[in-house]
């Protein structure tokens, strides 16, 4: 099976970026791959980091020649990351994507099991969650662990959507399932990113299923979550669950 890891890390000078100067975290997670999984080809998605991210990769591509690098284009926006790093999966026809963040939060322990989960049962989509039996968060203060928390239960209240951590950005797609969406129509830029791509799989008959992760704060650097990017969310949310109700009363009719 053709594999396609998917590192998505320096996107730069907006609100919207995750990760941004990753050179050290990068160094340190792609020979953890790389030297517990095999059949794995890794995209790091920057976008002109000062840090020197892009250099440092590309001396890494001597030892790792799996390893591929995205540059610019992408003018701060996480949306814009993504889909890029999807569109360059699907044209080179993997099979699987996973999505992850660069910055050491996400463990390659929980990707081994991730990864026995999806070829186990074969779901569109593996949400790596920190919020159901077995997940946790470390180092999180209590104000972000409610907001995390209630974040996730509104979308379930609005959107009906059955996942406990449609947030979470640790994923396994299938490609199949990123074939069915219209990656060009995908509205969202900020951490909402997240929450439309499963609701998306969710409404085109997309299976999902979620298994426990350990999140831990970033090692080196700062996290970039601001208001404008829950706010963001919340008007996003909002409006999907407002559309979802209509058509709901259309189809009643």
């Amino acid at each position: 099976m053709k594999h396609f890891w998917l590192q998505l890390l320096n996107v730069k000078g907006s609100r919207y970026h995750p990760t941004y100067n990753e050179s050290k975290n990068v160094q340190m997670l792609v020979p953890r791959i790389f030297g517990h999984l095999e059949d794995v080809d890794i995209l790091i998605v920057d976008d002109y980091s000062p840090d020197g991210t892009e250099q440092v990769i590309t001396q890494m591509k001597d030892c790792y020649p799996r390893l591929f690098l995205e540059c610019g284009n992408i003018k701060g926006r996480l949306g814009a990351a993504y889909r890029r790093g999807f569109e360059w999966a699907l044209d080179r026809d993997y099979q699987i994507v996973v999505e992850m963040d660069a910055d050491m939060s996400h463990r390659v322990r929980d990707l081994q099991n991730m990864i026995t989960f999806y070829k186990a049962n074969k779901f569109d989509l593996i949400i790596g969650s920190r919020w159901i039996k077995g997940g946790q968060v470390e180092n999180w203060s209590t104000r972000r662990i409610l907001l995390s928390k209630y974040g996730n239960r509104y979308v379930r209240l609005v959107l009906g959507l059955k996942v406990m951590d449609s947030t979470s950005g640790f994923r396994i797609y299938s490609t199949d399932v990123l074939r069915r969406i219209r990656l060009n129509e995908i509205r969202s830029e900020g951490y909402c990113f997240q929450i439309e791509m499963a609701y998306i799989v969710s409404n085109v008959g997309g299976s999902i299923a979620e298994t426990p992760i350990v999140f831990r704060d970033r090692v080196f650097g700062s996290s970039k979550m601001s208001i404008k990017i829950v706010f963001e969310a919340v008007l996003l949310v909002t409006y999907w669950g407002l559309k979802r109700v209509l058509t709901n009363i259309k189809l009643t009719k």
